[in-house]
């Protein structure tokens, strides 16, 4: 994998009052989800560590990191802002 697997940005709200993220590849993901999720036992959670070392490997492509990313923090009850196309 590129060290950089970007994806369309994903924009996270209230991960901790008043704290903001915007979470632009695969790194930025695994680094949120393994140091600033609010809890780590979740089903999507899993699915989207899961898919973040699929992706490290070269096993899975960025973008299926971004839907699980996106599952996890909707299970989070964790707000997404999602650019328009």
């Amino acid at each position: 994998m590129r060290q950089t697997a970007n994806f369309r940005p994903v924009g996270l709200a209230s991960m901790g009052l008043g704290h903001y993220a915007v979470i632009n590849s695969v790194w930025d993901a695994a680094r949120t989800l393994l140091h600033d999720w609010p809890a780590d036992d979740g089903e999507e959670y899993l699915e989207a560590v899961k898919a973040c070392l699929d992706a490290i490997i070269g096993d899975l492509p960025p973008e299926h990191v971004r839907a699980a990313f996106i599952r996890a923090a909707q299970e989070a009850g964790i707000a997404v802002i999602e650019a328009a196309d």
